[in-house]
C-alpha cells in the first residue's frame, strides 16, 4: 500500500496546538505564573487555530502552510522560555566607534568650479 503524503496544513495545526499546550503545561508544572496578557494570547491563538486552522489572516505575516505567524511564533517561544525559567539574553550594546579608522565623507557636485 502506498501512503499518502501528510497534509501539511493539518500537520502545522497540530504542531501549533501542541506547542501552545506545552507552554501552558510547562508554566503550570514549573509554578511560573503567566501574565494576564500571556494567558489571553495563548487562549486566543489556540481558539483561532482550532477554528480556522491558522491564527492569522494576513498572508504577508507568515508562510502559507503555517498555523502561526512569525511574530506569534516568537512570542510563543518567549513565553515557553519564561515558563522554563530561562534567562533573557543580554541586551545588545550599541556599536562602538572604530578606533584607528578615519571616515571621510566626500561630496561630489555636478557644478563646474571653473569660472
Amino acid at each position: 500500500m502506498k501512503k499518502t503524503p501528510p497534509d501539511q496544513r493539518a500537520q502545522a495545526q497540530r504542531q501549533a496546538l501542541n506547542a501552545l499546550r506545552k507552554a501552558r503545561r510547562i508554566a503550570a508544572k514549573g509554578g511560573v505564573e503567566l501574565s494576564q496578557w500571556e494567558g489571553e494570547f495563548l487562549g486566543s491563538v489556540e481558539e483561532r487555530v482550532k477554528t480556522y486552522g491558522r491564527a492569522f489572516g494576513d498572508p504577508e505575516k507568515g508562510a502559507p502552510g503555517q498555523a502561526l505567524s512569525m511574530m506569534q511564533t516568537v512570542k510563543l517561544k518567549e513565553i515557553t522560555g519564561k515558563a522554563k525559567g530561562e534567562k533573557k539574553p543580554m541586551a545588545r550594546k550599541p556599536f562602538r566607534k572604530a578606533f584607528g579608522r578615519a571616515t571621510v565623507a566626500t561630496v561630489i557636485t555636478d557644478e563646474d568650479d571653473s569660472e
